[in-house]
């Protein structure tokens, strides 16, 4: 690829739509085997790190959860060479601990999406990955150390259900996440922490919750009004956070910890053999399985 690259990239989420802070910045357009990204993405340097920027719903909030183009938006990051992303997103309690303003940053996803294509490999072409852990969990450490060092209520460890949108749930449905275990509700990581674990990219999440679901018999029924403004009271602090956080995602060594598996998690996963692969399939998805398929 001609374009700038990038190690770092942020997906905004709700009330992020846009990086503060990044130097020597381009716009750039890029067309994938998967269709366009949600929008161009922007390649810049902050603080000496280059990062890239892309906005999940568009700018202007354009594209509704089930119509977000996640695989062309973690093929684009794959070919900018990003190695790790921070996904900022806002999200539901089903917790009373998880008061709307606070952090949680989740270790467990549950799949309760129906409509949006989550593999790759989806043909042609077949790849087993480990999900159990779906969650990078070196920067999702980082994060959590960076939001307590801000004062910041955060919650480590939450499972997140994501569930298909764009109406919030009903209340029995609510009743029932909270009986499965689920701590926090969101729209928008599936399908893409597990597309990020096929492109081999680290993935953590910055869940921001906005409101309590509407479980919660003494407080309002969840608006987008009041989502809207827990969102920009919000922003302040993610914005802060990913100054604080980008710089320390960069080196092979994080807070004297070894790395994650995450680079390697095709390795032994792809249960085709090379020679049943066709050659335009193989050139469609070299940029992720390319290595192990030389």
């Amino acid at each position: 690829m001609n374009h700038k690259e990038a190690v770092i990239a942020v997906i905004g989420g709700s009330g992020l739509y846009e990086m503060e802070g990044l130097t020597n910045v381009d716009f750039i357009d890029i067309d994938t085997p998967f269709g366009k990204p949600s929008d161009a993405i922007v390649v810049g340097s902050l603080e000496g790190t280059p990062v890239a920027f892309l906005p999940r719903h568009g700018r202007g909030h354009r594209l509704n959860p089930s119509h977000i183009p996640a695989r062309a938006n973690i093929y684009a990051l794959k070919t900018l060479g990003v190695r790790r992303i921070i996904s900022v997103s806002a999200v539901g309690s089903l917790r009373e601990e998880y008061a709307p303003l606070d952090l949680a940053i989740p270790d467990q996803l549950i799949d309760r999406t129906r409509q949006r294509a989550s593999t790759f490999f989806d043909e042609g072409i077949v790849v087993h990955i480990g999900f159990a852990d779906p969650f990078c969990p070196v920067a999702s450490r980082v994060m959590q150390q960076s939001a307590r060092e801000m004062g910041i209520t955060v919650h480590a460890g939450a499972t997140m259900l994501v569930m298909e949108g764009p109406a919030f749930s009903t209340r029995a449905e609510s009743f029932m996440y909270r009986a499965w275990g689920a701590d926090i509700i969101g729209m928008t990581a599936l399908p893409e922490a597990k597309l990020a674990r096929e492109a081999e990219i680290c993935y953590a999440t910055m869940a921001w919750v906005t409101d309590y679901d509407c479980w919660h018999e003494s407080e309002e029924a969840v608006t987008v009004e009041m989502v809207v403004q827990n969102l920009q009271k919000n922003v302040a602090n993610s914005k802060e956070m990913l100054r604080r956080v980008i710089p320390q995602l960069t080196g092979p060594q994080l807070n004297g910890e070894s790395s994650c598996s995450c680079p390697s998690a095709l390795k032994d996963t792809i249960i085709t053999h090379p020679q049943g692969i066709a050659d335009d399939l193989k050139k469609k998805l070299a940029p992720l399985v390319g290595r192990y398929l030389a």
